[in-house]
């Protein structure tokens, strides 16, 4: 599969201090990819990086274009989307106002088959369309998070942990929700504490510590992998509970 998200050797850093180093990664057409770690590892900020948010050392390019030059608005244009870890939602603004703020660069044709779209995957949403945004439950706020990425029809959507918060049955929605976009042909690249359910549902998977890859490869693989089901999956080599 040809790679439709490419960095290289990425380094990013908050003044002095090198939050991320030597980083390279792929997600292909297609294709979800997690990567999992401890708080504090580097995902959100590679994540920030790769959309634009914070400088990034090293190359990444996106279906074949180098992104350096490209703004934070330029890469939603060509198809990339960021579901960020708080949400950053206008609670003042009832859900359908949300929504639209998705779809601004896009054509209004366009921009009614996304509400179409969006309102298939989550049809709570529909529902609550007229609901200020404030005043719903958290798994509602991470439908609206996700719906607003969904507006621009992106071709690789990033999620940052998506599950952060919600009860597990929501949580059973947003990654079942996750599984169908693939299948929709939109590619995801999702950072989750939540390292079992991620790695169930991902093709590949990078696990990452104190800024660096230490270890990729088959999701299914990294899921048996001993050193991960003791640090993340809370179980030992021998399977029993590490707890």
């Amino acid at each position: 599969m040809s790679a439709l998200l490419k960095v290289s050797d990425a380094h990013v850093a908050y003044g002095k201090v090198e939050a991320v180093r030597s980083v390279s990664l792929d997600v292909a057409d297609n294709e979800i990819v997690t990567i999992i770690g401890a708080n504090g590892a580097g995902k959100t900020t590679l994540l920030n990086a790769i959309m634009g948010i914070l400088p990034l050392t090293g190359s990444a390019a996106f279906a074949g274009a180098d992104m350096a030059s490209l703004d934070i608005e330029d890469r939603v244009a060509v198809g990339l989307s960021l579901v960020p870890e708080h949400r950053e939602l206008f609670g003042t603004m009832n859900v359908e106002d949300n929504l639209q703020l998705g779809a601004f660069r896009i054509a209004k044709a366009i921009a009614a088959r996304s509400f179409e779209r969006v309102y298939t995957l989550f049809p709570r949403l529909k529902e609550r369309r007229k609901q200020l945004a404030g005043t719903l439950s958290g798994g509602e706020q991470q439908m609206l998070a996700m719906g607003r990425a969904l507006m621009g029809a992106p071709k690789l959507l990033m999620l940052d942990e998506p599950s952060l918060g919600l009860a597990p049955i929501i949580v059973a929605d947003i990654f079942r929700t996750i599984g169908e976009l693939r299948a929709a042909g939109v590619s995801v690249l999702l950072v989750e504490q939540n390292a079992q359910a991620a790695l169930k549902i991902a093709d590949r998977a990078y696990v990452m510590e104190l800024g660096e890859f230490v270890l990729s490869g088959p999701a299914s693989d990294i899921a048996t992998n001993a050193r991960v089901a003791a640090s993340y999956l809370g179980f030992t080599h021998e399977g029993e509970s590490a707890i």
